[in-house]
């Protein structure tokens, strides 16, 4: 093949996301994900935390003028194929991204708000939630809340099967185009997480899927919402349609949890198995 006649190019993932020193989550876990996926990994990162199995001891916020330079350095000369969004401290690093989403008119964005550590630790300013719903929620594709976040943005508590439903179209009504609600903290032996998506063409209203799966018994969970979101960008990034990348970026995630579940990495809540079966980097047309 001539490179010169036939350019490829590697499907590109930018997370713009915090740090986790213990390396479960955050942009770690992003990483871990995009190279097990045939992605090409970047960041622009928003916070560095010091954190390992068992909790979240501090955070130092990156200044939001240095955040907006490494979006703006990944952007103008690799490009981006889709973004997964996490960890933002505080409202002037919001504000970053959101003129950053404005500027560049990114294809596939994925929100996740993330707002607790699997510890319990908080990792969000709470006046951050409100500039986080007015400023982002209409940029993006997606919103992957687990079901505490969901509450937190909703106001209300989240008890039950039915309430992820509701939940998934009152936070549509808050401006996200489409929303999967994450019911792993729900009791039982069955994880059900529900996608709202745009509405078809001929439909009134946006539809509700719902996705189950047997819960598998493991400790090492640290990452999880990370790791599921930005499979669902590293999908999106490799042409797959929001129903198809949920779909994809679950079944890696179950299998990535099956997979590490009996090992023992620190003393607390131990990472996924992020390279339990890495895919060779996949080339798509310059």
């Amino acid at each position: 093949m001539n490179a010169s006649t036939n350019p490829t190019r590697y499907a590109r993932v930018l997370s713009i996301a915090g740090s986790d020193s213990g390396g479960g989550a955050g942009i770690q876990a992003d990483l871990k994900t995009c190279a097990a996926l045939g992605c090409y990994g970047m960041t622009a990162i928003t916070a560095i935390t010091a954190q390992n199995t068992r909790g979240v001891t501090g955070i130092h916020a990156i200044p939001p003028e240095m955040l907006a330079k490494q979006i703006d350095a990944v952007v103008t000369d690799i490009g981006v194929d889709a973004i997964k969004i996490g960890m933002l401290h505080d409202p002037g690093v919001v504000e970053v991204v959101a003129a950053a989403l404005r500027k560049h008119r990114f294809p596939n964005v994925v929100l996740d708000p993330v707002m607790v550590a699997t510890s319990g630790d908080p990792l969000i300013a709470r006046e951050t939630i409100a500039v986080l719903v007015e400023a982002l929620f209409p940029l993006v594709t997606v919103i992957t809340p687990n079901l505490d976040e969901a509450a937190l943005l909703l106001g209300r508590p989240l008890e039950s099967r039915d309430a992820l439903d509701a939940a998934a179209l009152d936070l549509h009504a808050l401006g996200a185009p489409a929303v999967l609600v994450k019911g792993g903290h729900l009791p039982g032996d069955e994880v059900v997480d529900v996608l709202l998506s745009r509405a078809a063409p001929g439909e009134a209203a946006p539809t509700l899927r719902a996705f189950g799966s047997a819960r598998i018994a493991s400790r090492n969970t640290h990452g999880t919402g990370c790791t599921l979101s930005s499979a669902i960008a590293c999908h999106l990034a490799l042409g797959a349609s929001l129903v198809d990348a949920v779909a994809g970026a679950r079944a890696y995630i179950l299998q990535a949890i099956a997979q590490g579940a009996d090992v023992q990495t620190g003393g607390g809540h131990g990472p996924l198995n992020h390279g339990f079966a890495p895919l060779p980097m996949r080339r798509l047309p310059a």
